[in-house]
């Protein structure tokens, strides 16, 4: 629970940021010829200044409080209505009030402050000792028109107040994602790369076929964790950091990556029938290496979840402004209720035969692809196959 103190010190800061307040005081006593103006906080147990405008010598400050029921505020808080006061000594409803004795007044005027949602802010209020003609006139409109301009402000600095604080909360977020993405690389692949090398170093050293055979499953299970860091580290980088980053640039060896993106998956997959078709490539600018993520994600894919015994076949080529990318293969068409989920992280295809990845590989090439200025599209059928195609502007860099 705030301390008194504390709020009270928070709504005179509130006011004291509504730059206006000082001209609306200053307009408001010239223009009634009220000595004394204010603004005060005014609740069933408090009355207290927030702004003063003092020419009178009140002797009244900011934060200075009276009690409550000695003031007329306290019946406008009650009813929420104007009070309007030409006259007190011979006013029908307050000459046998005690209030205006108690302050030495004759002219008053306080105005309720009502905020949006219906709450009762304060409100300002001016008096002098001697009689104006306030009732009915333009000044009574006019302190009425300030007081709903003060309302307005009073809401727009307290929500300024809670966006600011909910980008502080969320500068302070961004500052520990980046600081987990930074721990995750650095304390995940360090050992992997370790394990690897030490694996690597053992391999090419004199050792039987049994042990060959351990070191070479050690060196493909640190290659496959360090695969699966990766795609952690890029899934937090797109949905917790920054995004993925690309440098768009030239990218002359275009064709070299996809096809060292083929040759190693061929490698992987001797098996199956890969093939690759690239056209004229000229223009393109790109990140090579996250284009060829994109991708190695893309043809595994189809790989994985095409037929064992159809090819799978690239396409790469400059057509009408655009870099074109696809990869089609035969079999299974992707059933039409997974069509919304295709790049949702960790999510998989119905009855996939492999379970080595987290299901964030269509998620990396979505976002490598927005990264790029362009979008992969679906296309499947039972007739057609599944094709996976990527496009991208090549004006973009």
């Amino acid at each position: 629970m705030d301390h008194p103190h504390d709020t009270a010190a928070a709504e005179i800061a509130l006011i004291g940021r509504i730059d206006a307040v000082p001209s609306i005081l200053q307009v408001v006593a010239e223009s009634s010829g009220m000595r004394f103006v204010a603004i005060a906080r005014v609740t069933e147990q408090r009355w207290m200044a927030c702004a003063v405008l003092d020419r009178l010598g009140f002797g009244l400050k900011v934060g200075g409080e009276l009690p409550v029921v000695s003031t007329l505020c306290h019946e406008v808080q009650g009813n929420r209505h104007s009070i309007v006061i030409d006259k007190a000594s011979t006013d029908a409803a307050y000459c046998e009030h005690p209030c205006p004795r108690l302050y030495r007044f004759e002219s008053y005027i306080s105005v309720p402050i009502i905020r949006a949602n219906g709450e009762m802010f304060g409100t300002l209020c001016a008096l002098d000792p001697l009689p104006a003609q306030l009732k009915g006139s333009s000044v009574q409109a006019m302190v009425e028109g300030f007081a709903r301009l003060i309302a307005v402000q009073i809401d727009r600095e307290q929500q300024m107040e809670v966006t600011e604080a909910a980008l502080r909360h969320e500068r302070e977020r961004a500052e520990q994602r980046e600081q987990f993405i930074a721990v995750l690389g650095h304390d995940l692949r360090n050992p992997l790369f370790a394990i690897e090398a030490g694996a690597q170093l053992l391999l090419r050293r004199d050792a039987s076929e049994r042990s060959r055979t351990v070191l070479e499953h050690i060196v493909s299970c640190s290659h496959r964790a360090t695969r699966l860091v990766e795609d952690v580290l890029d899934f937090a980088r797109g949905q917790l950091g920054a995004g993925l980053q690309v440098q768009a640039v030239p990218c002359p060896q275009l064709a070299s990556t996809l096809r060292h993106v083929v040759d190693e998956l061929q490698h992987v997959h001797p098996q199956r029938e890969l093939r690759l078709q690239v056209g004229e490539l000229a223009g393109v600018q790109c990140d090579s290496e996250r284009l060829g993520q994109m991708f190695s994600n893309l043809l595994s894919n189809a790989i994985v979840h095409g037929a064992p015994n159809a090819p799978v076949t690239v396409h790469a080529g400059c057509h009408a402004g655009q870099f074109v990318l696809s990869v089609h293969n035969e079999g299974e068409p992707i059933a039409p209720e997974l069509f919304g989920k295709l790049f949702e992280p960790f999510s998989r295809l119905a009855k996939a035969p492999s379970r080595n990845g987290l299901g964030l590989g269509l998620y990396i090439a979505q976002q490598i692809a927005h990264a790029h200025g362009g979008a992969i599209e679906v296309a499947s059928s039972r007739a057609h196959g599944t094709l996976f195609t990527f496009r991208q502007p090549l004006a973009h860099a």
